[in-house]
């Protein structure tokens, strides 16, 4: 939904010259133009208007003097920078750029009648006056020559079997003889030159001809190969003309046909098949006209769409083509003058929208056209998101608010009198649906639209009308400025600022300058124009007008940006600078331009863009949708936006269809409007525009508007809540009264979660302040409170659906209580008009719940008629629950309802209904307790004194003994009164103090309490325990010889030396005290050895970690590092990270320790490092200070001070190398290094502990002075 916009058009008349020109090419490296005559061959450079170059054709006999010769083909080879013509007389010559000297390269006798190079100009194609072709390479030497005429089809004849003969088809009235009658193919007409057309295929590989054939005098296409195989020939076209042209893609032949009433543009198949057609706009006169230059080119404007321009000596037209339906969208007339028909026209070979043409007479015009979409820019709701598309003398208009019409129909046709050249729409708000149309005769026609609330309601003629057509007004005003419109497209970028003020631009009086037109009505005549001009230095190629602040800009053909200012009593043209001063140039020009708050070169990925309100939309070549906020926008932030990928939630990427561009974005709504690369429409809803969109209705308090967009958009509906939770609160009742649905409010109550989803789904703006919700209550509960609290206000016999679906959506169900509610109206029904029954009732949470589970709830209200009215809206057999709840009705009724709670699992509430059912019951609640384990709820529910309480207290305390608490069943044992009980778990659990504590509780004999003792003693003793172990030996076994010992053993010297002189036992000291400090002196030599085991594991860890650096670093010098790096995470994994995973299920305390295995100190082992570092945290050190204090109190103060000194250097080489075994920074996730041969493997693994290193407490005291 495109037209075609002029962007600049340069005309030349400087170019003079013999006879008129025949041929023409342009030069592809300089852009310079290379024209053929029948004396001479010239290179023009327009920009400039002077010949760069000219030779005489004549003075080298090529052509005769006279002027009767003729130049049959021209081309530019760029690679020789040389011009190959060929002449009508048989000669091929080349012409150098250089020397500009000639040079022929071949003749042919029966002379030429054309030359043809394939596109990569390697080879060429010459027709001869014998009807033969002859193919040369690019150096000439010739290939092959072949007849043109040939009586076989080509290698591409059909292949048929008999299906679909004639003679087979129902020819309808015609009868079976319709089946024999032969086609009568008319002879070319009497304007045909009967001179041979040929055309190359895009790749180069096919080429076709067209000719007119002797025997039937009509022309015939005929396809040949690269090797100048006949391919395929056409089938009998009547009328058919001399144009021919090949589609670049290569998949249609066109050429043109002539019908009794019309002129058709023809398209074939490489196998010669006719295949489509349009109809040249000509009138039946027309028609008939001998168009002695008529014929057609092609050119491909972008990947997808193919144009053409259609020219005869007095118009050319420019085609383009979308959803099978070709459109016309420019016509430039020139008039009947012969002199200023065109007689050659090619398109530019560089620049694909870009249109050369010489005329009689010698000048030359060149055309740079844009794509360009008019749109109405509307901003507010009154816009109807109208886009126009040009197609010859119509118009047609589609309004996309209204709905979306797939091209090439439309809501409306607006029919003109001549060819429309440019539409444009009123930049005036509340005005924006008005458009204006300039059409090739010079006229502006305005049309206004009425109210489009009635456009269903009125026939479409009388929907619009002709406000003003100032026919010969507009033309007289441009003729007395001189703006000839015999020139095509004289006026051009028009816009409709105001009212009655239009703007254009056109050719200023220098090639580099232009001339903005001011059109405004003229003071003596209402219907006329009057005309205000203002010249700028430079070429405009676009202009843009933003309806909100009245500005103007312009463009030139170099990039700068100028200001028009429009509004002042003498218009003038000023730089356009930013904020800083600077001057605001693109670096190359923008065919698109449009006003907004962001400057410089955005990005140049931009396949189409447009602003609707606040936002900037783009479709970029990576095929997605941006939609950015231009209050918050700037050029990094935007730059940045299209380099990434962006997220999950990016709610400003939207992916879209290869080739996507935007039509149109619908004011104040959320349709983006996209063209696929095939011409068909799709409706997108943006979701950056949907949120902007549902934000203001909910600030706006708008509810129902909202909701409804959310639903039909699929937008989870908790934004509604979790937009502004404070202002939902507070307008719960307008939330309630717009939706005015029980549907919608219980489609919005199942939808909560308790996800915040503006942090999630839908993250908030950066500029939009955070909203914290309610700090009290979880956010389902919140909102279904509030809202079942609101409904029960306004209306709860009307909301009674809601007001139960508010109770079962709650964080925990409250099924009970809408049971009730539902039993409730049960038996007091609603008399209200409308009301919800029971039945309906029930029903509808039957809907929300699963039968199964509403049936259980309801039996745990103990409730039977509740639970029977359940019962009987599900699926259960009657023979399944009658039985059981006759069962129930029958018992006790705390044993009922304990019955109905252990069938139900609610096991705390079982055990506290048959706690109540009497003594005969205990049995089975102490198998209850013992079976649920429910011991703590069992005992509160008992008094402490009673039988029940001492029962529940011993079988609670057996189950601790399993559960290794011994500690805590002694506890239980003791204070139900169980002290036997309690002494033995006391005993076994090593709590002395306690068994002790117990034994004369019971009391027990001495005998027995001093056995208890020694027993408790040998335990503690076990554990290390030595000084509680001397305790008891002392004071309740009374041996003290044994506790002293005890303190000896555990190297408690100074309590063993004063129980030693507290029972006057000197005698230990010599028999077992000093013989043990002596024994104590060995810690020296343990020392050393620890030392040297330290010292060993620390030179090891040094080489390792030199070994493991050397590996990483040859890695990365490696050429094939990436691929070690793509294999290493396959095969790291196989042995690692695999073994990882079969311990996943395993304990944390088994899962340690198998990791714990994995570190090896086994010389080359993965871990070895991490196994060294936990080898020299845990060396053992032993405590001195006390040693070395009895040592010196026996006066060995050799083996002190060795002892000492010893200990010192352990503990100073270890200070010295913790900086070197656990340096600062060391990275715990840090992958080991495993070389491995020919490849270097990177483990995956990583272990979530390594050992910390060790603190030196250097507070602690612990030398001796005296030994120093």
């Amino acid at each position: 939904m495109r037209n075609l916009k002029l962007l600049k058009s340069l005309c030349s008349s400087e170019l003079q010259g013999l006879g008129s020109p025949q041929c023409f090419s342009v030069r592809a490296d300089t852009g310079s133009l290379l024209v053929a005559s029948q004396y001479s061959i010239t290179e023009y450079d327009p920009r400039t208007g002077q010949v760069v170059s000219e030779a005489s054709l004549t003075a080298d006999n090529f052509l005769p003097e006279d002027g009767s010769g003729a130049v049959v083909g021209l081309q530019d080879l760029a690679e020789l920078e040389s011009v190959c013509l060929a002449t009508a007389g048989g000669d091929v010559v080349l012409f150098s750029l250089n020397t500009c000297q000639f040079e022929c390269v071949g003749s042919v006798d029966s002379g030429l009648t054309s030359m043809s190079w394939s596109p990569d100009e390697e080879l060429v194609t010459l027709t001869t006056g014998q009807e033969t072709i002859i193919m040369m390479t690019k150096d000439f030497e010739p290939i092959t020559e072949i007849r043109i005429h040939q009586d076989d089809f080509g290698e591409g004849k059909f292949i048929t079997v008999g299906w679909g003969k004639k003679e087979t088809q129902f020819h309808g009235s015609e009868g079976k003889q319709a089946a024999q009658r032969k086609i009568q193919v008319q002879p070319a007409a009497g304007w045909d030159d009967r001179r041979p057309r040929v055309t190359w295929r895009g790749d180069g590989q096919l080429f076709a001809v067209s000719a007119v054939c002797p025997q039937t005098g009509a022309r015939k296409v005929r396809v040949w190969n690269r090797e100048g195989i006949l391919q395929a020939t056409s089938e009998p076209v009547n009328g058919l003309e001399q144009a021919l042209c090949w589609k670049p893609s290569g998949s249609l032949i066109a050429s043109t046909q002539r019908h009794p009433n019309k002129h058709s543009v023809v398209f074939m198949e490489k196998n010669g098949l006719l295949h489509g057609d349009f109809t040249l706009p000509f009138s039946k006169d027309q028609a008939k006209v001998c168009p002695e230059k008529s014929d057609l080119t092609y050119k491909i404007f972008s990947t997808t769409r193919i144009s053409g321009a259609v020219y005869h000596p007095e118009n050319i037209q420019l085609w383009t083509v979308g959803n099978y339906h070709w459109y016309l969208k420019q016509s430039l007339d020139f008039g009947r003058d012969p002199q200023k028909a065109p007689v050659c026209v090619c398109w530019d070979p560089e620049h694909p929208l870009k249109l050369h043409l010489v005329t009689r007479s010698w000048t030359s015009i060149t055309y740079d056209w844009g794509w360009t979409t008019e749109r109405s820019p509307g901003l507010d709701a009154t816009d109807n998101a109208s886009v126009a598309v040009i197609d010859g003398d119509k118009i047609l208009v589609t309004t996309f608010r209204q709905c979306v019409v797939p091209p090439p129909m439309c809501s409306f046709e607006l029919q003109l009198k001549s060819a429309v050249n440019q539409v444009t729409f009123l930049c005036q708000p509340q005005r924006t649906n008005e458009l204006a149309a300039f059409t090739a005769n010079g006229q502006i026609s305005v049309y206004s639209q009425g109210w489009f609330c009635t456009f269903y309601y009125c026939n479409l003629p009388d929907c619009f009308h002709v406000i003003k057509t100032p026919e010969n007004q507009l033309k007289k005003q441009l003729m007395n400025l001189g703006l000839c419109l015999d020139d095509p497209l004289a006026l051009r970028q028009m816009l409709w600022l105001q009212d009655e003020l239009f703007l254009g631009v056109s050719t200023g009086l220098l090639p580099t300058t232009s001339t903005l037109k001011m059109l405004h009505p003229a003071q003596n005549d209402s219907d006329a124009l009057a005309v205000r001009s203002a010249q700028v230095d430079g070429v405009v190629v676009s202009m843009v007008h933003c309806s909100q602040s009245g500005t103007v800009a312009l463009q030139l053909e170099d990039g700068q940006i100028r200001k028009l200012l429009w509004d002042c009593p003498e218009q003038s043209v000023e730089d356009w600078c930013d904020s800083t001063g600077c001057k605001m140039n693109f670096p190359v020009p923008c065919v698109q331009m449009a006003l907004c708050s962001i400057s410089g070169e955005l990005a140049s990925n931009v396949s189409s863009f447009a602003i609707c309100n606040d936002f900037l939309l783009i479709t970029t070549h990576s095929h997605t949708c941006r939609c950015l906020q231009l209050s918050t926008l700037s050029v990094k932030g935007l730059q940045a936006a299209l380099a990434s990928i962006g997220g999950q939630n990016d709610e400003t990427l939207r992916r879209v269809e290869r080739g996507s561009r935007i039509v149109t974005v619908v004011p104040q709504d959320t349709r983006v409007i996209l063209q696929m690369p095939r011409g068909n429409l799709e409706t997108v809803h943006h979701r950056a525009l949907v949120l902007a969109q549902l934000r203001r209705w909910l600030d706006d308090l708008k509810f129902r508007e909202a909701f409804e967009c959310m639903r039909k958009l699929r937008i989870n509906l908790n934004l509604i809540y979790d937009h502004s939770p404070k202002v939902f609160l507070e307008n719960i009742e307008t939330f309630i009264t717009q939706l005015n649905s029980i549907n919608h409010i219980n489609l919005f109550l199942t939808e909560l979660r308790e996800e915040d989803t503006t942090s999630t789904m839908y993250p908030r703006p950066e500029s939009t302040p955070v909203q914290l919700p309610p700090a009290s209550g979880l956010k389902v509960d919140v909102v279904c409170d509030a809202l079942r609290s609101a409904m029960e206000s306004m209306d709860p016999n009307k909301f009674c659906l809601s007001i139960l679906t508010a109770h079962v959506k709650k964080t925990v169900p409250e099924l009970e209580v809408a049971l009730q509610k539902v039993h409730e109206l049960r038996e007091n029904p609603p008399e209200a008009p409308g009301a919800v029954n029971a039945e309906e009732a029930l029903k509808y949470l039957l809907f929300l719940v699963n039968v199964n589970d509403l049936y259980e709830h309801s039996l745990g209200t103990y409730d039977f008629d509740l639970v029977l009215m359940v019962a009987e809206k599900s699926q259960k057999d009657p023979k399944e629950y009658l039985p059981f709840l006759n069962m129930l009705k029958s018992l006790e009724l705390n044993y009922q309802r304990y019955t109905i709670d252990r069938h139900l699992k609610r096991y705390r509430k079982a055990l506290f209904h048959l706690s109540k059912c009497g003594e005969e019951h205990f049995p089975e609640a102490l198998q209850l307790v013992k079976e649920q384990k429910l011991y703590s709820e069992a005992l509160r529910l008992f008094t402490t004194n009673s039988a029940h309480y001492k029962a529940l207290s011993c079988a609670y305390a057996e189950h601790l003994v399993e559960q290794q608490q011994v500690e805590q069943a002694g506890l239980l044992l003791w204070r139900c009164g169980e002290s036997v009980g309690a002494l033995q778990a006391f005993a076994s659990s090593s709590s002395w103090r306690n068994a002790i504590c117990v034994a004369q509780h019971i009391p027990l004999p001495p005998d027995q309490l001093a056995l208890l003792a020694r027993d408790l003693a040998e335990k503690l003793t076990e554990q290390r325990r030595y000084s509680e172990a001397a305790l008891l030996l002392d004071q309740y076994a009374k041996d003290c010889e044994e506790a002293i010992l005890a303190l000896i053993t555990g190297a408690v010297w100074e309590e063993a030396l004063r129980l030693t002189y507290m029972h006057n036992r000197q005698d230990i000291t010599e028999t077992n005290l000093k013989p043990a400090l002596l024994e104590g002196k060995n810690s020296a030599a343990f020392l050393e050895a620890q030392l040297a085991t330290f010292s060993r594991h620390r030179t090891r860890l040094a080489v390792v970690r030199e070994q493991k650096q050397k590996a990483r670093l040859d890695m990365l010098d490696c050429p094939d590092a990436e691929l070690y790096s793509e294999a290493s995470s396959v095969m790291t994994g196989s042995k690692y990270s695999h073994s990882n995973s079969r311990i996943s299920s395993r304990s944390s305390k088994n899962r340690r320790k198998a990791e714990r295995k994995k570190l090896s100190l086994k010389e080359g082992s993965p871990m070895e490092d991490r196994a060294l570092m936990c080898a020299l945290g845990e060396i053992i050190t032993t405590e001195v200070h006390n040693l070395l204090k009895a040592l010196v109190l026996f006066q060995f103060d050799k083996q002190a001070e060795k002892l000492q000194a010893a200990f010192e250097e352990a503990l100073q080489t270890m200070e010295t190398a913790v900086p070197e075994v656990w340096p600062e920074g060391l990275q715990q996730n840090q992958a080991p290094v495993t070389r491995i041969p020919e490849m270097i493997i990177i483990t995956s693994v990583t272990y979530a502990e390594l050992p910390a290193p060790p603190k030196m407490r250097n507070g602690v005291k612990w030398k001796l002075t005296i030994l120093k």
